[in-house]
Formats: C-alpha cells, structure tokens, sequence
C-alpha cells in the first residue's frame, strides 16, 4: 500500500497477497471493535493506503451499516482500482489521494474508525508519531492490520535461512532521504506512541501461514526476501543463487511451508 514515493507497490502483487491477508487478520480484534463502535448512525471510515481496497472489502461486511468509506493513497492507478463494485448494501466508497504521512488531525476529523493494512513497518519513525498523533485526535478506534514483525520460519529448514532473515530485517531498517525505515520495530514503536497519548492498544498475532495452496504467494514473496537480503548483504549473493532456485523448486511442488509473522493492532481511545 504505496505511501511514499520510495516505495511503490503494484496491483499485481495486492491481488495476490488479498486472500492470505484476509485469512491472517484477527476476527477476534474485530468482535471488540463492533462493541466501540457507535450504535447508530452511519460509520465514516478512513483507509489509509488503502491500495486498491482490499482491507474495506475484509472488514466491510464485519461490521454494522450503514458505512462510508474514505480510501486514502497516494498511487492514483491503485485508487482508480479501488472503486466501490462488490460491496454490501449500505456501504458507499470514496477515493482520496493523499500522502497518509501527512494528513495532520483536520485529514481523519468525524471518523468513525481509522484503519490500514501493511502499512506501519513502511514508516519511519517520525512518519508514525505524525500518524498517530493524526489518529488519536479524530478520537476514534483504529485497527492496523498485518504489520510485519520480522519472524519467518521457512519448513524444511535450510542453513541459510537465519542469514537471508538477518539481512532482510536490516533491510527493512534501511536509511532513506526520508529516515530510517522501522520495519519490524513498527509495532513496537506505534504500541508505544499510542500508550503514551493514553490509549488501550491490544495486539494480536496475524501472520501468514503459506502451503501448496498458497505457492504463487509463497514464490513470489520469496523472491523479494531474497532480493531485498541481497541488496543489503552483496556478500550473500554467490550463496543466494542456488538458495533461491531450489526454494522456488519446493514451493513449485507444494513442499515448502512459510510462516511470515505479522500483527494487528486495536486502538481503544
């Protein structure tokens, strides 16, 4: 979910990642937040980079209508995919382009609820306490889902597999023109900044658990965990070569199970 133009994210790869994203995501989160939401009258909800939608069309139907909701990105082929076809009744869509980073509280003022899907480890950390300043003063719940934490385990094991994880997870620290990225600390540092403004913030697990059925996933998030180690650790590269083939190999014949760690966050103002 593009919000930075250091970092773009195509439809392709939001179409197929939609489904492991819907099945990762806590439903219990969700049965806490119908208990804070308001009893009548319709919810404005705000999607931060929203992509092409995917996070409205999980949650839409979970929670009670009638909705509207505001999707924000800063991609305008992303949000020209993400029309409102397909959604229940009672439920209307509005496209925004905006840069989420920068929406100040005035961007979320009369929301219902704020949510957002794989964004947070996207950040850095003066990006997140601008957006959690932005969230706690529309004075609303908010619900980040499938943010990554920086645990992978790969079935069968492979010996290289701790040194690619390393490497990866320095990558997504990495130093941009913008600041360092947070990566795997993301859910640490928004847990932290929303305590601080006195929220009730509750995390629970939501990673990806990838079989036989998911091996397209599997294959093509594989080959950016690998790229992305190797532009961090040019050393792994001879290594990584051989690795990468025979991975794809077992996904390819549905013998390659792959649990990416992510969580979700409720916030109770």
């Amino acid at each position: 979910m593009t919000t930075v133009e250091t970092i773009r994210v195509g439809p392709d790869w939001l179409d197929l990642r939609e489904g492991a994203d819907a099945a990762a995501r806590s439903r219990a989160l969700v049965e806490q937040l119908r208990r804070r939401l308001p009893a009548y009258g319709p919810l404005l909800v705000h999607d931060l980079a929203s992509g092409t939608g995917s996070m409205r069309r999980w949650l839409a139907p979970l929670l009670p209508g009638p909705q509207h909701w505001v999707l924000h990105d800063r991609d305008p082929d992303l949000l020209a995919l993400a029309g409102g076809l397909g959604d229940p009744a009672g439920v209307t869509v509005e496209t925004r382009l905006s840069d989420v980073t920068r929406l100040g509280r005035d961007g979320l003022a009369g929301a219902s609820l704020v949510t957002a899907s794989a964004l947070l480890d996207l950040l850095t950390g003066d990006e997140l306490a601008a957006l959690v300043d932005a969230c706690a003063g529309a004075g609303c719940p908010v619900l980040f889902a499938v943010s990554v934490t920086g645990r992978v385990q790969l079935l069968p094991a492979d010996p290289l597999d701790a040194r690619v994880a390393a490497a990866f997870d320095a990558h997504q620290r990495r130093p941009t023109p913008r600041g360092r990225l947070l990566g795997p600390d993301a859910v640490e540092a928004a847990v932290e900044g929303f305590r601080r403004l006195g929220a009730e913030v509750v995390v629970r697990p939501s990673p990806w658990r990838l079989g036989a059925a998911e091996s397209d996933l599997a294959s093509e998030w594989l080959t950016g965990w690998v790229d992305a180690a190797c532009e961090q650790d040019p050393a792994l590269i001879s290594d990584a070569d051989l690795y990468h083939r025979r991975r794809l190999s077992e996904a390819a014949a549905g013998a390659l199970s792959v649990t990416v760690g992510h969580a979700d966050l409720l916030v109770l103002p």
